[in-house]
This record gives C-alpha cells, structure tokens and sequence, in this order.
C-alpha cells in the first residue's frame, strides 16, 4: 500500500473522510476527515490511544489496515466535519476507537425528522410551571435511548436548596426542549446511579423522576425555551418559576 498521494491526487481529493477498517474482519473502527496526506499519518502514529493500539496489532500480524476514502472533494473543512459527524453517528461511536463524537455532531448528525424541524423551526413556549432547565451541552445526541437521556439530565449538579421548589425538570440541548421529567425525590449525588466517573462535591445532586404526564410533557417538547437561557452563562442550571 502506498503511504502517500501524488500532488496531482491531492488536488483531486481536495478535503476527503476516510475509514480505517481491519481486513480480517472488514469492521471499521476509524473515521477521519483530512487534506493531503493526512489518511496516512495514523500509521506511523506514536500516540497511546485505541486507535493507535488497533493498528498496530494490525501490523504485527503481518498486515495493514484496509484505509477507505468514503467521500472527497469536498471545498472546505467545515463540509467535511460534518460529514464525519454524520458517518461516527451512522456507524456508532461505541464500534469506533474514535475518541470523541464528530465536530458538532448533536447537531450535524443523526437526527430524526420531527427533531430537525423542531432544532429550525424554534417556535417558542411560555413556561407556566415551576421548573428546571437543565442544558446537556456536552452529553447530549439525538440518537441516544430513553435511559441514556434520563441518566444524562438527573445528575449530577451543583445545586442549590430551590430544587425543592421545582415541579419538573426539563432535558434542554441547543435551546430545545427534548423530554420533560416530573421529579419525585433528589439525594446527594451518586446515591441512585453513577456513570459519571468519580467525584468529591458534596453539593453535587441527582434527582429521581419519571417521564410527565403526557398533558405536560405535550405542552413543551420540541419547543424552545432558548428565550430563557442567556448563551454565555457556564451554568447548565436555570430556574424558572421559582421564588
């Protein structure tokens, strides 16, 4: 296999995604976006990470990964992020030794169709209920389970006593209201569940909670709360309705 493209192909190629796929099986455990060269470079990588570890028992076996241009020619990095996103989210980042999920891809991936028109339309709603916006910036997908959103909104936050007050919780991502709990119990974070890894705040919480009842939960989801919210605040929490 050739480690390198002529001037001429880098031309053609322009920005390009490719797979790196393991040829015993054909199962794909890669995807990048790139210019130039830049496919090969995770061959003579010396970094401790998944990938790097796939290949190189790859290679001691006496073969190379089976390395795949899925689409090319594309005019700007910006495309080919995107199109990353799409394909990690198709394929699935749990099959992928891929580190992070693609470049914006909570919005750029795998959506169904009432979530993206929900994500473009933004008709917005007045909360009437005492309740807690919590934003997933960093957790959320719109392909993730019931569980794995549940989970994701319940814990765990820095927050203070007026969680008391709060009727509901609602799981906001990108200003979009996309499942309303109705809150039964908090405690102290990591009494019910921990995916999270460890932590050491006491402050920390999670609640207990079911999906609202359905009069509620139709009310507000798919809705935007984003006139709520001010972008720049690092608080994931807003209280609304609370006094």
């Amino acid at each position: 296999m050739k480690k390198q493209f002529s001037k001429e192909v880098i031309n053609q190629l322009k920005y390009y995604v490719y797979i790196y796929s393991d040829p015993e099986t054909n199962e794909i455990f890669y995807v990048g976006k790139g210019i130039g060269n830049r496919v090969f470079s995770h061959l003579v990588s010396l970094e401790d990470n998944e990938k790097s570890r796939t290949i190189r028992r790859i290679l001691e076996r006496g073969q190379e990964p089976k390395i795949e241009i899925l689409t090319h020619g594309l005019e700007d990095e910006h495309t080919a992020l995107k199109v990353e996103a799409a394909i990690i989210d198709l394929i699935g980042k749990d099959n992928l030794t891929n580190r992070v999920r693609g470049w914006q891809s909570g919005v750029f991936g795998r959506v169904e169709v009432n979530q993206i028109i929900s994500h473009y339309d933004r008709e917005p709603v007045e909360i009437d209920e005492p309740v807690i916006l919590i934003r997933l910036n960093t957790t959320f997908r719109y392909n993730m389970t019931d569980v794995e959103l549940y989970d994701a909104t319940r814990g765990m936050w820095r927050i203070g006593d007026d969680r008391e007050k709060a009727s509901y919780v609602f799981a906001v991502f990108d200003g979009i209201v996309h499942e309303v709990y109705k809150i039964l119990a908090w405690f102290p974070a990591g009494s019910t569940f921990n995916t999270r890894g460890s932590f050491d705040e006491e402050s920390r919480w999670e609640f207990v909670g079911q999906i609202a009842e359905e009069e509620v939960r139709c009310k507000y989801i798919r809705k935007s709360v984003e006139h709520y919210l001010t972008r720049s605040a690092q608080n994931p929490i807003k209280y609304v309705n609370i006094k």
